[in-house]
């Protein structure tokens, strides 16, 4: 979900400028993961927050490639969410505003993305495709 439809690093240059006044372009995270890039170390901070979660901007495109996906395939969301328990429900009330026709029953948070059986999977961290069994493919958007 995070880096894929959700465009999680947009949000975390939205949230740094909002509270520190300071706008830095989408380079800042080139070669270093999205929670290390902003200065004193704020994405970290910035995930515990509530509302980060709720505020996160659509990928652009993201909306018509999981249509267009769905009509050749199952399409299920899947989110580490675990990790940021307070994220469960701004992410499913995200999913449900802005992807309204991907159903409850399609939607999988949990902690360990290596559960997951599915054919494929597109992520946007490689560790949690180093174990799954499928088909991986890497977006390149974030490293969260």
């Amino acid at each position: 979900m995070d880096g894929v439809i959700a465009d999680t690093a947009q949000q975390f240059l939205n949230w740094y400028e909002m509270k520190h006044g300071i706008r830095f372009g989408r380079e800042k995270f080139h070669g270093v993961s999205e929670l290390d890039a902003l200065p004193d170390r704020a994405a970290r901070k910035f995930v515990f927050e509530t509302g980060f979660f709720r505020g996160v901007p659509v990928m652009e495109g993201a909306n018509e490639a999981v249509t267009e996906l769905m009509k050749y395939f199952d399409v299920y969301i899947v989110s580490a969410a675990m990790e940021f328990p307070q994220s469960l429900i701004e992410k499913y009330e995200w999913l449900k505003e802005h992807f309204p026709f991907i159903t409850w029953r399609n939607i999988i948070f949990c902690g360990d993305k290596s559960i997951i059986g599915t054919d494929y999977m597109i992520d946007d961290h490689v560790k949690n495709l180093e174990n799954y069994k499928g088909r991986a493919f890497y977006s390149l958007q974030g490293t969260m």
